[in-house]
């Protein structure tokens, strides 16, 4: 044997190596959590979106006082209300 057979086996006992690992390693999916739209407890400029209809907030970063009763966060479902002052769903 020469080294380039020596070279082109050890490549392919390589790859195939790591191919039988990556069939073996069990995939890890994160499930998202499901969330839910809390209301009135953002701080001024940080809640994720806005209210409904007559709301004075467009979306994201757009409230302008803290605990703003039409301005959300997204947290996990059945958190909010957990949180003093936490309007769970729409306002």
């Amino acid at each position: 044997m020469n080294k380039q057979d020596i070279l082109v086996k050890s490549a392919v006992a390589s790859l195939l190596a790591f191919g039988s690992l990556a069939l073996t390693t069990p995939a890890i999916a994160a499930d998202k959590p499901k969330m839910e739209q809390c209301y009135g407890i953002a701080k001024a400029g940080k809640n994720d979106c806005a209210g409904g209809k007559g709301s004075a907030n467009s979306c994201a970063g757009t409230a302008t006082k803290d605990g703003q009763k039409d301005s959300f966060v997204l947290l996990p479902k059945g958190t909010c209300a957990k949180i003093v002052g936490g309007i769970p769903g729409h306002a």
